[in-house]
C-alpha cells in the first residue's frame, strides 16, 4: 500500500497541476501550473545574454572654441537714398521749396525732381562736405531740415500744379469758367464737365478780387491797362476793369505777388486756348 500511495502521489506530481480547495460556493479554483524539477538536474545554463549591449557612457563633449570677435566694418553703411532725378510727388516739392529758403534753387517747386534740383543738391552737399551725388539721401536731408522750416501750401504750389477744389454748384450748367480762391484754380466747364484746369492768382489784401457770378462782357486779345500801364494779354472782362488774363510776373514771381484784382493764368499756352473758347455771355463764378 505504500508503494501505490507512493506512485500515486507521483502521478498526481507528473501532471503538474493541483486541485485548490473548494471556495465558499462549494466550486473547486481552476487549477493552478506548478514546476516539477527533473530527476536529472539540468545542466547549469550560462547566463542569459543581455537583449542589447549597454551602453557606454557618454563622454563629454569638448569645449566650444570661441569665435572671434567680429571685426569692424571697413567702411560706414551708406546713408539710405530718398529721392533721385524722375521723382515726382508732393516730398519733392518740399524738398524744392526748403532748397528755394536757403537760395539753392530759384524755380519751382515743381515737385519733379528734374536736372536743376539735382545740381542744387549738389550744391548744397559740396557746401557742407557731403558726397556731392546729387540724389537725396537720408543725411543731406537731415541737414537740410535743420536749416529750413516747414513750407507752407503755398511756397509748395509757388508756380502753381494745385490740385483744383470741387466746383461750385453753380458751375455745373452752361458755359462757365469757375474760379475757386480756395485752391486758386480756374476750371473751364461746359454743362458740368471740366473741359481744362489752371493755376490763378487774385488781388491783394488791397485790391481784392471779387466774388460772385458774373458774365463775359469783353474781351481783348492785346489789353493794356489803362489805370496801371501794364499788359493783360488775352483779357476776358467779368467784373468793372476786373479781367481773367495772362500775367507774366505771375509766370515769373508765382504766388509771391499778387494782381491788382484780375484774375491772373500763368501759362500762356493754356489761356491762348481758353481766349479762343470763351464768349461774350459766358458765365464766370468766383467763390471760395
Amino acid at each position: 500500500m505504500a508503494v501505490l500511495a507512493a506512485l500515486g502521489a507521483m502521478a498526481v506530481g507528473a501532471a503538474g497541476c493541483t486541485v485548490q480547495p473548494a471556495g465558499t460556493d462549494g466550486q473547486g479554483a481552476p487549477p493552478v501550473r506548478i514546476d516539477v524539477p527533473s530527476r536529472t538536474p539540468d545542466a547549469p545554463r550560462p547566463p542569459a545574454s543581455p537583449s542589447r549591449t549597454p551602453e557606454a557612457p557618454d563622454k563629454p563633449s569638448p569645449p566650444e572654441t570661441p569665435s572671434p570677435p567680429a571685426k569692424p566694418s571697413a567702411r560706414p553703411t551708406p546713408a539710405r537714398v530718398l529721392w533721385s532725378p524722375g521723382d515726382e510727388g508732393r516730398d519733392i516739392r518740399e524738398l524744392q521749396a526748403r532748397l528755394r529758403q536757403i537760395a539753392w534753387i530759384f524755380h519751382g517747386p515743381t515737385g519733379t525732381y528734374d536736372d536743376l534740383t539735382a545740381e542744387a543738391v549738389r550744391g548744397f552737399q559740396g557746401k557742407r562736405g557731403l558726397p556731392r551725388t546729387g540724389v537725396t539721401d537720408t543725411v543731406t536731408w537731415q541737414r537740410l531740415l535743420a536749416m529750413t522750416r516747414e513750407p507752407g501750401r503755398w511756397e509748395l504750389y509757388l508756380m502753381g500744379g494745385q490740385p483744383a477744389d470741387p466746383p461750385d454748384p453753380r458751375c455745373m450748367t452752361g458755359r462757365v469758367l469757375c474760379i475757386s480762391k480756395s485752391s486758386r484754380t480756374l476750371r473751364w466747364m461746359i454743362d458740368g464737365r471740366t473741359v481744362s484746369t489752371m493755376p490763378v492768382r487774385f488781388g491783394s489784401e488791397y485790391t481784392p478780387t471779387r466774388e460772385g457770378v458774373f458774365q463775359v462782357y469783353w474781351k481783348s486779345r492785346h489789353h493794356v491797362s489803362t489805370l496801371y500801364d501794364s499788359p493783360m494779354p488775352y483779357a476776358m472782362f467779368f467784373s468793372g476793369g476786373q479781367a481773367v488774363h495772362y500775367s507774366a510776373d505771375f509766370a515769373a514771381r508765382g504766388y509771391a505777388g499778387a494782381s491788382h484784382g484780375c484774375v491772373n493764368v500763368r501759362d500762356e499756352g493754356a489761356i491762348a486756348r481758353l481766349y479762343e473758347q470763351v464768349r461774350d455771355g459766358d458765365k464766370v463764378v468766383v467763390h471760395w
